[in-house]
Formats: C-alpha cells, sequence, structure tokens
C-alpha cells in the first residue's frame, strides 16, 4: 500500500499543477514590475493615502503565485525586491530579502492550491502582506539595529486593502498570460 503523501495519484496531482505553470512575454516580466516599483515611489507623491499600497508585493505574489515554481518564486521575488531597494531611499538588500522569501512561499503554496479563485487570491495576498511586514520589520531590527514602531490595526487594515486591490489587479495581470488553461 503507497503511503498517502507519494502515492502515484498525488504524483500526477503535482505534475499537473507543475505543469500548468503560466507563461509570459519576458517584456511583461520586465515593465510590470518597473512600473510597479515606479507607481510605489511617486504615487505617494501626489497621493498620501497610496502610501499604504504595496504595488512590488503585489507583482510578486502574483507572479510568484503564477510561475508555481519556488525557484521561479525566488528569482522574482529577489529582482523585484532589489528594484524596489535601488530606486527607495534605504540600506540596500532589505526589499530584496524580504521579497525573495515572500516569492518563494507563494510558489510553494501555489502547488497546492487552485490559485485562480479570487477568495483564496484575496486571503493569500493578506497572508503575505502580513508576512512580508513582519519580516521586514525583523530584518530593520537585526540588520540595521533600530527598532521601528508597528500598529497592528494599521497593518491589518492595509492587508485588506492591498488584497482588494489585488484582486482587479490580478484579473488585469490575467490577460497579459500567453497560455490561458
Amino acid at each position: 500500500m503507497a503511503s498517502p503523501e507519494y502515492s502515484e495519484a498525488n504524483f500526477v496531482e503535482g505534475r499537473r499543477r507543475k505543469s500548468s505553470s503560466s507563461t509570459f512575454r519576458p517584456i511583461v516580466f520586465f515593465l510590470v514590475p518597473l512600473f510597479s516599483v515606479l507607481l510605489d515611489i511617486f504615487l505617494p507623491r501626489f497621493i498620501e493615502s497610496a502610501r499604504a499600497l504595496e504595488f512590488p508585493l503585489l507583482v510578486t505574489i502574483y507572479f510568484s503565485l503564477m510561475k508555481r515554481q519556488p525557484i521561479a518564486g525566488v528569482i522574482i521575488g529577489a529582482t523585484i525586491g532589489l528594484m524596489q531597494d535601488s530606486l527607495a531611499q534605504q540600506p540596500l538588500g532589505m526589499f530584496g530579502i524580504v521579497k525573495t522569501l515572500v516569492g518563494y512561499f507563494a510558489a510553494s503554496v501555489s502547488l497546492r492550491f487552485d490559485v485562480n479563485n479570487p477568495a483564496l487570491r484575496f486571503m493569500l495576498v493578506a497572508f503575505f502582506f502580513g508576512f512580508h511586514q513582519f519580516f521586514y520589520w525583523v530584518m530593520v531590527r537585526a540588520l540595521l539595529g533600530q527598532v521601528p514602531s508597528i500598529n497592528v490595526l494599521d497593518e491589518v487594515v492595509k492587508a485588506i486593502l492591498n488584497s482588494a486591490i489585488a484582486l482587479p489587479l490580478f484579473l488585469l495581470l490575467d490577460k497579459l498570460r500567453e497560455d490561458e488553461s
């Protein structure tokens, strides 16, 4: 009798999910993250309340979920995070490390669940927003020796707001996929 974790049905299901990895044109992988980082930097200058939005994080989560490959998620997260670090006024690598973790775990989660479900997308974005904020706080404390203040209620509101923004954004990004399986 085969173990339930390594049965042939689970192996086939895992292969099916992995093979349903989405593909995008290379220009999409370049322009969408760049636009999200520029939006993250310049939009708060015109709309103060836009500081609550994390467009680079949303793009990292989306591409990692759609690629369904943890190594690709690491590369996506590291690239977007370092791009954000290089254009923001802070020490290089802070967002790179945190978004690398988000990319890896988002891609790993996508191997287990149907990430095209809007309710699941909402919950995953809220979870990964909290994950991102927590590990960023840890990194600032550990690497920079600073003690940043954190208001949990504000972070919960921002997580819900980013999740609400992610749903139409992800639908828009779905239209840029080359495979519609």
